[in-house]
């Protein structure tokens, strides 16, 4: 029992390459179609065809054997020539079998004889839907074509290797796709590294190697991407390899992605971290400078300025007890004004060098500095230190500046009337906050190209491998707070220490 051909809406072209008007007009009487007609144009010989597939597009061309004024075979290459899908369907006479069996090798789609047209319907309907197949396969291909030529293109202009790299459940690698990148990058022609991929790990430095292989596995067990820079053992250059990992279901994983040289950038990164470096030693070697001739400068107020200063209130004080009554308030008033200026001179010489951190520690100098600060300004400051804790000269001495610092901002922008100074330990590190409760801090402060004294604080922290955070506090103001490691320092011998300023000068 034969299937009923499937209903079409729209009405076929077919192009019949006949001479006899008697077999157009059975074609059409024994048509048996769920459906429009077909519309039957018939032609004789080569020319008329070339003409006609140029005049419109033909769903199916019926070549009449012995009829058509050219053979099937010269038809089916008028086809070909023109790069047409449209399907050559051959009728015979039942006499003519075995030239119908000839044309069907030779590529005809397929043959129907005059004593069986009512197959014709259903042959035209299945190689007119399989010709659209075929032309919907071969559009593909052209697709796939242009879209892998513009690929091929895109990885041979990138300025790297592109790859696709698997690694089967064994644990062996293989490079399915390799770019000509490589040539330049590595050195090795593409197919070299698609035939072996030890090639490409035999390149690499022996340290680097085995954290390509470590990284790898890592990106394979938990599906991360793969992130790995290393050197080429041959000139030290340095490559960057980032990908992607696809599990499959056998257990391989592939890695698709782009190695470049990124020399030119570890080189740069290197010459950066060298100047650095250069400019951490000379603002050490600043700072150094700087506490060398604030403690010369301390030191000439205490044993020059200050001594002046003593010889004069005791010569005040002489000068009081002989002069009459009426002139020993002048001397008492001169006596007072000295008394100021021998504080004015200790709180100075304090500040330049604190003798007091060298006496009695950290905690004792930022508790004197918080009074003094009060004493200045009229601001409330209060220091909660933790005791017992030491450190280094350096670690000491770069704090105390931090807190001098801090308030000394505090008092010139922050419009406080309270600062809170608090030295405590934790986890090993030295903490120190500062919190006030004036206008805050905004970001753009932070960015300012002259804020030296947050700079300042940034450096000196970073200089003892510490960290440093400032914000506006939750509830107004601002919070700082550093940590640094705690170091013990040496003890110092006595013949070798410096000269102690004492916390009370006079």
């Amino acid at each position: 029992m034969q299937t009923a051909p499937s209903r079409r809406d729209i009405a076929l072209h077919l192009l019949v390459l006949c001479d006899l008007s008697a077999m157009i007009e059975k074609l059409r009487s024994s048509w048996q179609w769920e459906g429009p007609m077909p519309e039957f144009t018939a032609v004789a010989g080569l020319p008329a065809l070339r003409s006609t597939l140029r005049a419109q597009p033909w769903d199916a061309v019926l070549h009449c054997l012995n009829h058509a004024g050219c053979t099937p075979t010269a038809a089916l290459k008028t086809l070909r020539d023109r790069g047409l899908e449209t399907p050559l369907i051959v009728i015979a006479e039942p006499s003519d079998q075995r030239m119908a069996m000839k044309a069907l090798r030779s590529g005809v789609h397929d043959v129907v004889f005059t004593d069986r047209l009512e197959r014709l319907p259903a042959a035209v309907e299945r190689e007119v839907r399989e010709a659209g197949q075929r032309a919907d396969h071969r559009a593909a291909l052209e697709m796939l074509h242009d879209s892998e030529t513009r690929f091929r293109a895109l990885a041979s202009n990138l300025p790297g290797l592109v790859f696709n790299l698997q690694r089967d459940p064994a644990g062996r690698f293989r490079f399915l796709y390799v770019s000509e990148g490589s040539t330049r990058l590595l050195g090795i022609a593409p197919h070299e590294l698609r035939g072996s991929a030890e090639r490409f790990f035999a390149s690499l430095l022996a340290a680097d190697r085995q954290g390509l292989i470590a990284s790898l596995e890592e990106s394979a067990q938990s599906g991360n991407p793969l992130l790995w820079e290393g050197r080429l053992r041959e000139d030290g250059r340095w490559i960057d390899m980032r990908s992607l990992p696809h599990r499959g279901d056998d257990g391989t994983v592939l890695w698709t992605g782009i190695a470049t040289d990124i020399s030119r950038t570890k080189n740069t990164e290197a010459a950066l971290r060298e100047s650095r470096a250069q400019l951490a030693a000379l603002s050490f070697h600043l700072e150094a400078a700087k506490e060398e001739e604030r403690e010369r400068i301390a030191r000439d107020i205490h044993d020059e300025l200050g001594s002046i200063l003593v010889r004069l209130k005791i010569e005040a004080a002489l000068l009081a007890s002989k002069l009459p009554a009426e002139l020993a308030d002048k001397a008492r008033s001169i006596e007072n004004l000295l008394d100021q200026a021998m504080g004015t001179a200790s709180r100075v010489a304090r500040q330049l060098r604190p003798g007091i951190l060298k006496e009695f520690g950290l905690a004792a100098a930022i508790e004197c500095q918080a009074e003094d600060f009060a004493h200045s300004t009229g601001i409330t400051c209060r220091a909660q230190c933790d005791e017992g804790i030491e450190a280094d000269a350096e670690t000491s001495l770069a704090l105390f500046r931090i807190v001098q610092e801090a308030l000394t901002n505090i008092a010139k922008h922050a419009h406080a009337s309270l600062v809170v100074v608090r030295l405590k330990r934790e986890n090993g590190n030295i903490v120190l906050e500062i919190r006030d409760n004036g206008r805050g801090i905004n970001e753009c402060d932070l960015d300012k190209p002259k804020s030296f004294g947050l700079r300042g604080i940034r450096e000196r922290v970073q200089s003892l491998e510490g960290s440093f955070h400032i914000a506006s506090a939750e509830q107004g103001g601002t919070l700082l707070i550093l940590k640094v490691p705690q170091r013990q320092g040496d003890a110092v011998a006595a013949s070798e220490a410096e000269p102690v300023i004492q916390p009370d000068l006079f």
